[in-house]
């Protein structure tokens, strides 16, 4: 298999020196570019999609329960076939992997367009074609992020993360903001806007040179498929790093509750809500860029736990305030914390992972979060409807910041991890 570019394919001017490559270094190399692009507008159109077909479902039936399933119909292939998206990233060709799921979504998306065009009375064809959708994004993520350490040298893999995750961040920003202008248009233009989007997400991925199909396949058997499960629990640095995002979101997740700040506690209403969100998301963006300036050589473990107490805190600060620019700067200050952690896990997650097992693990992984999000949601949903909502968002900061410090004990070993290199 071939595990890093061929060195011909590297731009004769790109960065050698493995003390601090930062900047644009990763994006010196033509198939990370490739695979960088195809992100930006294939995952904005993924994103647009969302949120047209919930503006449009909604408008058609008013149930708000329709909206709860439709994030059950995205999400449940991603645990329906969370044995096999990960195995097929390690058995098949990775960039081939990717072109297949643009192909797939490209089918949701014409298949959205098309329903939209013709128009529809029940509104079940919505989940089958939301499932169709779902698909695609589940086989995606493990083969796309087990794809960037096979792009460029192993020293700029992290300065690839930070771009390749920074434009993960900003296309859930661009993507449902340019989805509800462009739903002014109609609802079938969005879906073809994001079709044109999977078009050119299918053609960069086609366009990548470097390989990474297995000759030394192993026979299919539920041993194989749930490698990925088992080197997670052996390997404690991952094992930390993965289980401290899951119970960190679990209990400081606070997007479900944003619109009751916005109207009862703050009282900014629906423009504030999405404010709130905007600085989350913000914050996260312009930590990704810092981060792709920087060379993280010191103390990774401490920073990652740091940065989770400070999620915490923010989260905190944010259920006590009754002040909308507090609020606000403690929404950013959390998506920048948050940003930060997701970049170190997500690197940690790839250099200490073999390369023939980066798909099962990242689809380990991709399902821990998926699931830590949507239950940590109808956690603070349950809890603020037990409680009351400022101590629901108040328990979750405590929680965040009680777990680093239980975490911190429990796995020395990330702890002391001092670089993103590849020995771990």
């Amino acid at each position: 298999m071939t595990g890093q570019p061929p060195a011909e394919e590297e731009d004769d001017d790109a960065p050698q020196d493995t003390a601090r490559i930062s900047g644009l270094g990763a994006l010196r190399h033509r198939d990370f570019r490739l695979l960088f692009l195809g992100r930006a507008f294939g995952w904005v159109g993924y994103q647009m999609i969302l949120v047209a077909i919930g503006y449009q479902v909604y408008d058609r039936t008013g149930d708000v329960m329709n909206l709860a399933y439709i994030g059950l119909a995205s999400f449940a292939p991603a645990i329906g076939f969370s044995l096999f998206t990960g195995y097929v990233a390690d058995l098949f060709d990775r960039r081939l992997v990717i072109a297949v799921c643009y192909g797939v979504m490209l089918v949701a998306g014409v298949m959205f367009f098309v329903l939209t065009y013709t128009g529809f009375e029940q509104v079940w064809p919505v989940f089958a074609i939301l499932v169709v959708l779902g698909t695609g994004r589940a086989f995606y993520q493990p083969a796309t992020n087990s794809l960037v350490p096979n792009l460029v040298p192993p020293e700029m893999f992290p300065n690839a993360v930070a771009w390749h995750t920074s434009m993960g961040k900003i296309c859930q920003v661009v993507g449902p903001a340019l989805g509800g202008i462009i739903y002014l248009a109609g609802p079938e233009v969005v879906y073809a806007t994001a079709s044109a989007g999977f078009v050119w997400g299918l053609a960069t991925a086609l366009a990548i040179r470097t390989r990474t199909a297995r000759g030394d396949r192993q026979p299919t058997s539920l041993g194989v498929l749930l490698a990925g499960l088992r080197y997670v629990f052996e390997k404690k640095i991952i094992l930390g790093a993965i289980t401290l995002d899951l119970f960190v979101v679990l209990l400081g997740g606070v997007t479900a509750l944003l619109p009751v700040y916005a109207k009862d506690i703050l009282e900014v209403g629906p423009t504030g809500a999405g404010l709130l969100r905007s600085a989350m998301a913000a914050g996260a963006v312009v930590a990704g860029l810092a981060l792709t300036q920087m060379a993280m050589n010191r103390r990774v473990g401490q920073i990652l736990f740091v940065s989770v107490a400070i999620y915490g805190a923010a989260t905190l600060v944010f259920g006590l305030s009754t002040a909308f620019v507090l609020s606000l700067v403690a929404m950013a200050a959390l998506g920048c914390a948050d940003m930060v952690s997701v970049f170190i896990r997500t690197t940690l997650l790839q250099i200490a992972t073999p390369d023939d097992m980066r798909g099962r693990v990242s689809a380990v992984n991709a399902v821990f979060t998926g699931a830590s999000n949507e239950i940590g949601e109808f956690r603070a949903g349950v809890m603020a409807a037990l409680i009351g909502t400022v101590p629901a968002v108040v328990f979750g900061g405590v929680g965040s910041i009680l777990v680093a410090g239980v975490f911190w004990k429990l796995f020395p070993d990330l702890v002391k991890v001092q670089r993103m290199d590849r020995m771990l």
